[in-house]
């Protein structure tokens, strides 16, 4: 295991969350002194764990387009509802990490869309732009979970680079648990390329029956 130093808790705020579908619950968002990264991440606090449970645990990764203007060519919007909503039913955390484009920033990640409409996959864009294929590091993510006194869960997540790099890390990942899924025809090239590339457990039967627009 690394020797990541301790982060510790900054403040915690009561947040009612409103998502425009007309679900709410009530939140306690956490910020943090110490990340690795100086990156400003967010925890955002649900529910209660049942006694003797482990919580469930989403690491989701900041997307403007997806989170905030609903764009349709990822699933990321989809998921943030609905992790909120599970983790709130069952008791747990989501961790809001400041990782654009799977690392590489907005400004790459649009790029990155552009050689994607000339046929290239999400992945291939991100080589051809010389940017590694996925360039998130989760050891701030393992930071603010010690903070917070996690340090075993169960992770909502179709992606087993996560629970690999929390384990690496010495989080004890007993569960993990798919999201939705999340189809549209236009990203249906990318979540095909997500199972294909980086072994996302997403159905790949549920991704034929949709053309890439």
């Amino acid at each position: 295991m690394p020797d990541t130093p301790a982060a510790t808790q900054r403040a915690r705020v009561r947040v009612p969350l409103r998502f425009h579908d007309g679900y709410s619950v009530d939140a306690e968002l956490v910020t943090f002194h110490g990340l690795v990264d100086g990156q400003e991440h967010v925890a955002v606090v649900l529910g209660e764990p049942a006694p003797g449970s482990v919580p469930l645990v989403r690491l989701h990764s900041e997307c403007l387009t997806g989170d905030a203007f609903g764009s349709a060519r990822c699933d990321c919007g989809p998921q943030l509802r609905e992790a909120v909503e599970r983790i709130a039913a069952t008791g747990g955390v989501l961790l809001y990490l400041r990782q654009e484009g799977r690392g590489i920033g907005l400004y790459n990640k649009l790029d990155a869309y552009a050689l994607q409409d000339q046929g290239l996959d999400t992945y291939e864009a991100n080589a051809a732009l010389g940017l590694p294929e996925d360039d998130r590091d989760y050891t701030p993510a393992a930071q603010m979970l010690r903070a917070l006194g996690i340090t075993s869960l169960d992770l909502l997540s179709n992606n087993p680079d996560k629970a690999e790099q929390l384990r690496d890390l010495g989080i004890d990942v007993h569960d993990r648990v798919p999201t939705g899924v999340f189809t549209t025809p236009h990203n249906v090239r990318y979540l095909r390329a997500k199972v294909l590339q980086t072994r996302h457990t997403l159905p790949l039967a549920s991704l034929t029956g949709l053309s890439a627009v």
